[in-house]
């Protein structure tokens, strides 16, 4: 098996949107920052920045208003990192090619992270068992720990190896369950490359958030008082999230055609 190469993909990334961002780009705000920003500006904002002590489950019910937002949301930006998949794995294709094929792919994606997500249910719950039951016969809280690294460990390995599904659904076609075999024979050996490049991307992901958010944050305040602040830094927030986001589904397209090859 060969071995995958990240600064292959990355420059082959880089290469593709200098020469493809007036296709995704426009795509990504559409469908990835646009519903990104409507959706943090109707969530009340004690949900977004909690008191010091408080939890989620002390605040009153989101409203249902913004549960369906909250959907809408979830699947209008899913059709569009779909496309944007497509965009990056089908030279030539036009934007409302993408949309199409997005569409019609939408129902294999959801159906197959239904199946994944149920069975990282079921690998957390019995981490969280053994743990409580390690915790319970030792009489120390190490189960705990040990239980809490376990879990971690298992979210981490399952999205590395199912992270070139979205690009395979839309690449290839397949149904669910074909689509989660084919996955995890593409993935099989890459394991830890793959964890190593979900890790940077979410550090990548949080520093951006946090410097847009902090400096966009600041200057909305300052000009528009609190509450257009929040806004303003919502908003560039989503800009930048959906821009980010470009640049890490064309690399993991990248890296499934790597993988693609060498399978």
């Amino acid at each position: 098996m060969a071995a995958l190469s990240i600064g292959k993909a990355w420059e082959e990334s880089l290469a593709f949107i200098k020469r493809e961002g007036s296709l995704l780009f426009p795509v990504a705000l559409l469908f990835l920052s646009v519903p990104m920003a409507v959706l943090q500006l109707m969530i009340p904002p004690n949900y977004m920045q909690t008191a010091p002590g408080q939890t989620l489950a002390s605040l009153p019910p989101l409203p249902g208003t913004v549960k369906v937002a909250m959907i809408v949301a979830g699947i209008v930006m899913l059709i569009g990192s779909l496309a944007v998949y497509a965009l990056a794995l089908r030279p030539g294709i036009s934007v409302a090619e993408a949309i199409r094929l997005a569409i019609g792919r939408l129902p294999v994606v959801l159906g197959a992270s239904l199946l994944v997500g149920v069975a990282l249910m079921f690998v957390l719950f019995g981490a969280a068992m053994i743990g409580g039951l390690l915790s319970v016969v030792t009489g120390k809280g190490g189960g705990v720990v040990l239980a809490a690294v376990a879990m971690l460990a298992a979210m981490l390995y399952i999205s590395a190896r199912m992270l070139p599904l979205s690009a395979l659904v839309i690449d290839r076609r397949p149904g669910v369950v074909a689509a989660l075999r084919e996955t995890l024979s593409l993935t099989r050996g890459q394991a830890g490359r793959l964890a190593a490049f979900i890790l940077v991307s979410l550090i990548l992901i949080l520093v951006v958030q946090i410097a847009v958010q902090s400096v966009f944050g600041i200057v909305g305040t300052l000009l528009l008082g609190q509450e257009g602040g929040r806004s303003i830094s919502n908003i560039a927030v989503a800009l930048a999230a959906g821009a980010v986001n470009v640049y890490l589904m064309v690399f993991t397209a990248r890296i499934y055609r790597q993988l693609e090859a060498a399978a």
